[in-house]
């Protein structure tokens, strides 16, 4: 246990002779970081991208890793093996409750269902936080978040690395230099998902590995059987935990252009859906499961005109620009973004690398003064930002991606969610089985009140801006 925190070391140095309050670095040797200058971090889900994620925050060489929690040993075991120093808990409330106050911040990459209890827990004991992207599971978890982080004064950041990279201020930089004109139409697109989605739920009970605890994995989702290969990836294509390819990639592709024009809330979306098939006459319809594909349009107003973005997953892709070479890749292939101007258009790669303008020989023609500072790093530096923030207090230092940002991303981005669902209300048939229906889904706009998080015409997709906890679990 890490007893001398941050805040505990200021504490005790205080009781101490006011001339050796605070030692000099300098005497105490190079590379030596003083307790007062060390943030003591805990990591809830510390495998997969969590594992990575705490490497990092060590790596920026100010912060220590005090304590893990993670309900899967399996998945813990190499972070374990990393920081044998830091204690182990499996259930993220004892140990926030235990170790409170040894702990200066919190990182939380567990599945996407159990951001927002996770972060605000931490949160209300006055912790900084830094959160995975998507920021939460639900539009109401997001707005919670972003309004708690400046209620308890929290330096925040979500996990949406590209937010620090040179790109997307390159991008920033040309439209604010009037370089394409004014944007009408943002395409954005994806070859996620690259798990299961669009297929019923599995009816063959699995014996629960003993490395797992699935009651407290479930958390927040409602209480089911645990059924093989859910853990630890293809939650992501299942409502109850995860956000499909939107929530997977959508921080990181939408982030770019949202940025560079500035958006807000939407005030329209509409979506239509791949299909699945149970058979050759039966199509499927499996509301647990996220769509295998999905086109979603949202339209932002931007100083009074709308622009139409269009979100695309599951292989669909916008019409290559005619300025784009034959032979040339548009975004990275798989994963892109496409800003069309009234002067021109500018496309990049995930998380806003390689922006390139259109036809891309203007790429270096073009030059317009340096406006934004960049971040040393890059998207690796998106650690160490949030580190030294932290360090320097609320308030005291820019930061590429805080709530006040990535929430209304977030919210965003779970809006084309929330119209795939919305596009899937139906009615099963009569004496029907599993995925058998009469209809397709309905194919409507949705019209959205965003300050007050509501769908104004169509009351039914309401029930998917906030869901409702398992007991045990609160926001």
């Amino acid at each position: 246990m890490h007893k001398n925190s941050r805040r505990n070391f200021l504490k005790t140095a205080g009781l101490a002779a006011a001339a050796f309050t605070i030692v000099p670095r300098h005497i105490l040797g190079k590379g030596f970081v003083a307790p007062s200058d060390t943030l003591y971090v805990a990591g809830i889900g510390v495998g997969g991208k969590g594992e990575s994620d705490i490497a990092m925050f060590a790596k920026s060489g100010k912060a220590t890793i005090s304590f893990l929690c993670d309900v899967d040993d399996r998945r813990a075991a190499k972070t374990v093996s990393n920081f044998p120093q830091a204690k182990y808990y499996k259930d993220y409330r004892k140990m926030l409750e235990a170790e409170h106050k040894s702990i200066d911040a919190v990182s939380v990459s567990s599945p996407d269902h159990m951001h927002a209890v996770q972060a605000m827990a931490a949160m209300q004991l006055g912790k900084h936080v830094y959160v995975q992207k998507p920021l939460t599971h639900d539009i109401f978890e997001a707005r919670a978040l972003t309004e708690a982080a400046k209620q308890y004064k929290i330096v925040t950041q979500m996990g949406n690395q590209g937010a620090s990279g040179d790109g997307v201020r390159q991008l920033r930089e040309w439209y604010d230099a009037g370089t394409i004109g004014e944007v009408s139409t943002v395409y954005c697109w994806t070859n996620r998902p690259v798990w299961p989605q669009g297929i019923p739920w599995s009816d063959k009970k699995t014996e629960v590995p003993k490395e797992l605890d699935w009651d407290l994995w479930l958390g927040t989702a409602p209480k089911k059987d645990y059924i093989e290969k859910l853990v630890p990836f293809n939650w992501r294509g299942w409502w109850d935990y995860g956000t499909g390819a939107l929530g997977d990639m959508a921080c990181h592709i939408i982030e770019p252009p949202f940025r560079v024009l500035g958006l807000g809330y939407p005030t329209e979306v509409e979506a239509s859906v791949g299909s699945v098939y149970v058979d050759e006459f039966k199509r499927g319809y499996f509301p647990e499961s996220c769509p295998p594909s999905s086109h979603i349009i949202m339209t932002f107003i931007k100083n009074g005109k709308p622009i139409k973005f269009h979100w695309m997953d599951g292989g669909i892709l916008p019409e290559r620009p005619e300025e784009l070479g034959p032979n040339e890749m548009m975004g990275d292939g798989g994963n892109g973004v496409m800003m069309v101007g009234s002067k021109g258009k500018m496309m990049c790669s995930t998380y806003g690398a390689n922006p390139q303008l259109l036809p891309t020989s203007k790429t270096k023609e073009v030059t317009v003064p340096q406006k934004y500072k960049r971040v040393t790093g890059g998207p690796e530096g998106h650690y160490a930002q949030w580190v030294e923030a932290c360090l320097a207090g609320y308030g005291k230092n820019e930061l590429s991606s805080p709530f006040d940002i990535a929430g209304p991303l977030t919210e965003s981005v779970l809006m084309g969610n929330l119209a795939i669902r919305s596009y899937d209300i139906r009615k099963p048939r009569p004496g029907g089985t599993q995925g058998q229906f009469d209809y397709p889904g309905r194919y409507i706009k949705l019209l959205w009140d965003g300050p007050n998080m509501r769908i104004t015409n169509f009351d039914d997709a309401n029930q998917f801006v906030k869901r409702t906890y398992r007991e045990g679990y609160k926001l």
